[in-house]
């Protein structure tokens, strides 16, 4: 039987949850879009925290051109469903996040807000930086 980070909190210790959306943008040489936030050592999926009354789609729309200037409307966004790791940047945390594939089409990604560095990342890549364990264990390219 195999334990996950929540069965082995215990009353005493319980798990502390971060609910975010997040984007799989994937380029034509079938690479993943990272994001490195400013003041963090981790690449992840663009997305954020949703707003007051904000529908994980409208989050990620939202953060999507906050962070990269991609404009896309929640209706552009198709769901993959809710995906749980081990946060990147806060010990003891878990993230669950509602995943999105955004085709951008056209659209190039550039650095805004809070990101401080962006990557196109393939698999054969994915050994030379530190990856978030979200993108990095269901994400990154076969």
């Amino acid at each position: 039987m195999t334990s996950s980070a929540s069965d082995e909190a215990s009353a005493e210790y319980p798990v502390r949850r971060i609910h975010v959306s997040a984007a799989v943008i994937v380029d034509a040489e079938g690479r993943l879009l990272l994001v490195r936030k400013a003041g963090t050592t981790a690449f992840m999926q663009p997305g954020g925290k949703p707003e007051p009354g904000e529908s994980a789609a409208e989050t990620l729309s939202r953060e999507l051109e906050e962070e990269l200037g991609i404009r896309l409307s929640p209706d552009d966004l198709d769901g993959l469903g809710t995906f749980t790791a081990a946060a990147a940047n806060e010990p003891g945390f878990l993230v669950v996040a509602d995943v999105f594939v955004a085709d951008i089409g056209d659209q190039q990604p550039a650095v805004r807000a809070e990101i401080e560095e962006l990557r196109w990342v393939s698999r054969a890549e994915a050994d030379a930086i530190e990856i978030a364990p979200l993108a990095r264990e269901n994400f990154l390219p076969g």
